[in-house]
């Protein structure tokens, strides 16, 4: 008899999602922008889609599993924030006195501590490891394997070198502000160490912890809790802002950490991850304006879109919830 029916389909569909996916949920589900500029979901991609596709088709490639996605999340946030935007060193980013720098500003290294560790957690646990999350969900089958093949590959990769080079120069045009030399080599220091130790953690292992994992409804409702506690930290709280990031950082990670390493650990837990952090930006939609592109005249029709990608977010975690629990037998016998 055949085996055929046993293999995973074939097919770019999934990389076609996590494209999109990327910019829909860093950008328009967080509410930064309005769905009067939805256009600006097909210009983000190639940056944003194209550096969570890499990300992710380099770790499943080479084996590996989260913690490497999780480090190269944070490259890649800080490739974003220290070259293409130059906000972690901008004090007036965007032109909108923001502050964004002032909480917790370190003078030497000219950053604020509480943007970096803001910006970097948002591009880390939502543009990149919640994008392929659930992109991943959506193709439980698939979930592991790579989706590119070397053209595929090669193409991405020059489309996203094309789109940061673009991005940068459309951001320096904007304001003309440049960083010093000696932050940006801080920067690019930093990235490539993060790479090289993302590629030196070992590859990924079948779980053998003995510790029960929570149910994914309880390990969804923990991350909702934890994403909404980094969203809604004041900026005035200062130092304590930096803190209580990073305490929160800190606890999401001791938490998935331990809860990964059990043996009952579903494909059903990873969705529940990236469905918390989703709803937590798609709530936090309705109490902000976005940064750009809309005013408080336009809020009816801002509220409007942010109810639209609500309701895009949940029928997303709707259909990768029906499509793992169908596989779940089958993936827990092939682990």
């Amino acid at each position: 008899m055949s085996n055929t029916t046993s293999q995973p389909r074939r097919g770019i569909g999934p990389a076609i999602a996590l494209f999109f996916l990327a910019p829909y949920i860093a950008e328009f589900l967080l509410g930064n922008l309005p769905i009067t500029l939805l256009v600006a979901l097909v210009l983000l991609a190639p940056f944003y889609g194209g550096g969570a596709l890499l990300i992710r088709e380099f770790v499943r490639r080479t084996g590996r599993g989260w913690p490497s996605i999780m480090l190269l999340g944070i490259a890649y946030g800080i490739l974003e924030e220290a070259f293409a935007t130059q906000s972690l060193f901008n004090p007036n980013y965007l032109g909108k006195n923001f502050h964004l720098l002032d909480p917790a500003y370190i003078p030497a290294l000219g950053i604020g501590a509480w943007w970096t560790l803001f910006v970097l957690t948002l591009h880390t646990a939502w543009s990149i490891c919640t994008s392929i999350a659930l992109a991943e969900a959506l193709v439980p089958d698939r979930r592991t394997t790579p989706w590119l093949g070397n053209i595929g590959l090669a193409i991405v990769a020059l489309v996203f070198a094309v789109a940061a080079v673009a991005m940068t120069r459309m951001s320096y045009k904007q304001d003309h502000f440049l960083a010093s030399n000696a932050q940006f080599a801080s920067a690019a220091i930093a990235i490539v160490i993060l790479a090289v130790i993302a590629f030196r953690l070992p590859r990924a292992k079948p779980a053998t912890g003995t510790a029960a994992a929570p149910n994914p409804w309880l390990t969804g409702i923990v991350t909702l809790l934890l994403a909404s506690g980094i969203l809604l930290v004041p900026q005035k709280w200062n130092w304590g802002a930096a803190a209580s990031v990073f305490a929160l950082d800190a606890a999401a990670i001791l938490l998935i950490s331990l809860w990964s390493r059990s043996v009952n650990w579903t494909p059903l837990h990873q969705l529940a991850l990236a469905a918390g952090a989703a709803l937590a930006y798609a709530w936090h939609s309705f109490i902000e304006l976005p940064a750009v592109g809309a005013t408080v005249a336009q809020l009816a029709i801002v509220r409007t879109g942010n109810a639209i990608f609500t309701l895009l977010a949940i029928a997303l975690i709707f259909i990768a919830a029906r499509r793992s629990s169908r596989s779940l037998p089958a993936l827990v016998t092939q682990t």
